[in-house]
């Protein structure tokens, strides 16, 4: 048997399986320490961004309810929407109608004895939002049949919404409902009945 020599004693081929061993084995353990470590480090982390994403949630959800206060208390004040005075207003209004199997909600409704006006509100509006709002003009009918009759008339209300969204808005006959300064503008050019 072939045998290597160091300075201090011959290295065997046993010796040197042994050693390779150990090596492992060390090699082994300081990894499993490692992935330990990581683990705990990714589940810290992993905790962190859940933190951080209710609270972002939270700002959000915040600045949602800001939006929704400043049309709903500019409307409150003067009930008044593309040519026409309106006597009632409700917020938040919802409804489910199982037999149909339907449910919706609106964040504002203006009323009068011949049209009804829905006003989708958001932070920042976008496309999406403008597609919601046109199944909503679909569903109100469904639930609340007494106002079938009625002109029903859409707006979409946002502290900010870029150029396109407005357009497009526009384009399928919804009101652009904006936060300019401290006056809500609101532009009808466009509005359809639907």
């Amino acid at each position: 048997m072939k045998t290597l020599t160091t300075k201090t004693k011959p290295l065997t081929y046993e010796r040197l399986m042994a050693s390779l061993e150990k090596t492992d084995r060390i090699l082994s353990e300081k990894l499993d320490k490692t992935d330990r470590i990581l683990s705990e480090k990714f589940a810290e982390t992993d905790r962190m961004i859940k933190n951080l994403s209710k609270q972002l949630g939270g700002m959000g959800n915040s600045n949602g309810d800001m939006a929704e206060a400043y049309f709903i208390n500019s409307f409150t004040k003067k009930m008044y929407f593309a040519g026409q005075n309106y006597d009632s207003i409700s917020s938040n209004l919802s409804k489910k109608v199982r037999t149909l199997n339907l449910q919706d909600e609106y964040d504002l409704v203006l009323y009068n004895g011949t049209s009804v006006v829905i006003i989708e509100i958001k932070y920042k509006a976008d496309s999406d939002d403008i597609e919601s709002l046109l199944k909503k003009a679909h569903t109100f009918k469904k639930l609340f049949p007494e106002y079938v009759n009625y002109e029903l008339y859409l707006g979409l209300a946002g502290f900010s919404m870029n150029k396109k969204v407005e357009k497009e808005a526009l384009k399928k006959g919804i009101a652009v409902i904006k936060q300019v300064g401290d006056m809500m503008v609101i532009n009808d050019e466009n509005l359809r009945v639907f």
